[in-house]
């Protein structure tokens, strides 16, 4: 693939550079992203002279998850969200496919480094997770915001990367933090002033650039291997499965009609506000009731 509709994708000295090109939508993924992102990484390991590749994101922000903008507030059935009659096997179909594709960023045989600034929540921190290295800006915000309802992270690199009590602390809530925090709690290598994002991550791809590739692949490969060992595949399955079920309980079809009925950005201040989201669902909130809509990420 050459041409690519939501990422841009170039090379420059020993590095190869691919930009979420969404910036209207804060990157938000679409349909097309996860395959955009394994077609170009596959161009990346391709390339004999590209030793490192670089993900970042086009304007205000990494990526904000998926664009449920769409695919929420659409009436009835969508896609990621059957009718009264839910065929698990369908939605994991689907959703490991995205998964798999995302995940070629850690399955690549040339290093990946994730460079966030802005957001990089809910699907975004999927992506961002999937990278090998993480350099955040200091002020910007990592999360899974969907844990708290219609989300779980398929690929599942919360645990695998601050160990099982941060990982809960972070999916039991749905909260989010800030780059500054990822970096003292080792979900980042390192966190710098947004100003400064750009030198760090060329600092350390021109280091990186400079291993011969067969270092690089062997040394990946290996440390990989541990996780693999852990039991990251089997994890994967489930946490897939598991995203299809949050998408299809009772208060996951609350919130979807909660989004069809007030929209999508009310939903999301409603469910990272803190307030009780409904056991076994429940009666849609009249608009008095509902918070302001104030977050910018997706999910």
């Amino acid at each position: 693939m050459t041409d690519f509709s939501t990422l841009s994708y170039d090379t420059r000295a020993a590095k190869a550079y691919i930009t979420l090109n969404r910036p209207e939508r804060l990157n938000a993924i679409n349909d097309d992203v996860p395959h955009e992102i394994s077609a170009a990484v596959e161009r990346a390991n391709a390339d004999d002279t590209v030793h490192v590749i670089v993900l970042q994101g086009a304007g205000g922000a990494f990526c904000a998850g998926y664009d449920l903008k769409v695919y929420a507030e659409v009436p009835g059935a969508a896609r990621w969200s059957q009718g009264p009659i839910w065929d698990p096997i369908k939605d994991y179909r689907e959703m490991k496919r995205n998964t798999d594709d995302l995940f070629t960023l850690w399955r690549s045989l040339k290093p990946t480094i994730a460079k966030v600034h802005g957001y990089a929540v809910a699907g975004g921190s999927d992506i961002a997770l999937s990278c090998d290295l993480l350099i955040m800006a200091e002020d910007a915000r990592i999360g899974y915001p969907p844990a708290r309802v219609w989300g779980c992270p398929s690929t599942a690199m919360w645990v695998y990367r601050l160990g099982a009590q941060r990982a809960k602390r972070m999916l039991l809530t749905g909260d989010m933090i800030t780059g500054a925090t990822a970096a003292e709690w080792g979900l980042a290598l390192t966190a710098v002033p947004a100003d400064r994002l750009d030198a760090a991550v060329e600092q350390l791809a021109d280091r990186i650039a400079g291993v011969p590739i067969n270092q690089l692949v062997m040394q990946k490969l290996m440390i990989n291997q541990a996780y693999d060992n852990m039991g990251l595949a089997g994890t994967q399955i489930i946490a897939t499965l598991f995203d299809g079920i949050t998408r299809h309980t009772a208060e996951g079809r609350w919130f979807k009609d909660f989004s069809e009925e007030h929209g999508f950005h009310e939903a999301v201040a409603w469910r990272d506000s803190g307030r009780t989201i409904p056991d076994g669902g429940g009666v849609i909130p009249q608009r008095d009731q509902l918070v302001s809509a104030s977050t910018t990420h997706q999910r």
